[in-house]
């Protein structure tokens, strides 16, 4: 894969715009909501994990927000969503949204590492979760007999999420019982279409996470990002059968070059985060393009050097400022 020239001037750390209003800093993306209801989300280059940013990755940003693009272009037939329009390759201008205190995680295969991930469950012996029953005897990495929606309490304050059942969102009030079948429809219909859609490009989707608001009205819009590289997990179709047949890993975009450096270094959560070497975040950078790429069918549009990142997005911005 090839490298990816380091140059500071194309690596977006930081997007505050003073003229812009209500500035809310997220880990990866900076938001401005405007006073007619529109919401500036950029996407910056930041690359989190271990609830603290680890680094810049050249490009991260304007993958994630174009990838996302051609998701939502893909899906608009499926549900409504936030997406006004595209002023800049690292910025969407979204509709402002109630975000649902639910976060909706479809899944169709038994993979994951989180505390929440159905495979950490079923190796502890668990078999009933998140409402669904799964048979005895599965392998890690094997197909669920069908997708299921595994969602959790979004945790606004910081909080972890915590695993829920359908009637559990209901009975706790989160959303209405009309409005969850609305999201679980909508859910597994977006799903099958990003299954569809990355079986042609050679991909399986295998889980993704989707996040949905409600707007004035109260009908229920898709929001965030969809079936991006940070958001899903895809493996390579061709290896999977002869990888799952012998037990080893599925081949993936694999990300977590800085997260699995930093681990193997120090206590990420306590300890100073050692200077991360050049040549991980170039290589990370060239997974992220790879995977654009891939997903997409498209060409990754490198911006031309020599014209910092942020000065282009203020140049483009400059009709929202107030």
């Amino acid at each position: 894969m090839t490298q990816i020239p380091l140059d500071p001037a194309q690596i977006l750390s930081d997007a505050t715009i003073p003229e812009l209003p209500n500035h809310y800093r997220g880990k990866v993306r900076d938001n401005y909501d405007l006073p007619d209801g529109r919401r500036v989300i950029i996407a910056s280059d930041r690359l989190s994990a271990f609830d603290r940013i680890l680094a810049a990755i050249p490009f991260k940003g304007q993958v994630l927000t174009q990838t996302a693009r051609y998701w939502f272009e893909a899906t608009k037939d499926i549900c409504p969503n936030h997406v006004l329009g595209y002023p800049d390759p690292n910025v969407v201008i979204g509709q402002r949204l109630d975000i649902l205190p639910v976060e909706i995680v479809v899944r169709a295969y038994l993979a994951g590492t989180t505390g929440t991930s159905i495979l950490t469950l079923y190796k502890k012996g668990e078999r009933r979760m998140y409402g669904v029953t799964l048979p005895d005897g599965m392998r890690d990495n094997q197909k669920l007999p069908q997708p299921i929606i595994t969602p959790t309490s979004k945790a606004f304050d910081g909080g972890h999420d915590e695993p829920l059942t359908p009637a559990e969102i209901v009975a706790k009030k989160l959303v209405t019982e009309e409005q969850w079948q609305t999201l679980a429809s909508y859910a597994l219909a977006l799903f099958a279409r990003g299954q569809e859609l990355a079986a042609k490009r050679g991909l399986i989707l295998v889980d993704t996470k989707y996040e949905f608001g409600v707007d004035r009205s109260g009908r229920i819009i898709l929001a965030d990002e969809i079936h991006t590289p940070d958001s899903s997990r895809y493996w390579l179709a061709s290896s999977y059968p002869k990888r799952f047949a012998s037990g080893e890993r599925p081949e993936s975009f694999d990300k977590d070059f800085v997260r699995s450096w930093v681990a193997a270094r120090c206590d990420p959560y306590k300890d100073t985060i050692p200077e991360i070497p050049v040549e991980l975040i170039q290589e990370t950078a060239a997974v992220y393009i790879h995977a654009y790429e891939t997903i997409t069918g498209e060409v990754f549009q490198r911006p031309p050097a020599g014209e910092p990142v942020l000065l282009r997005i203020r140049r483009n911005l400059a009709p929202f400022f107030s």
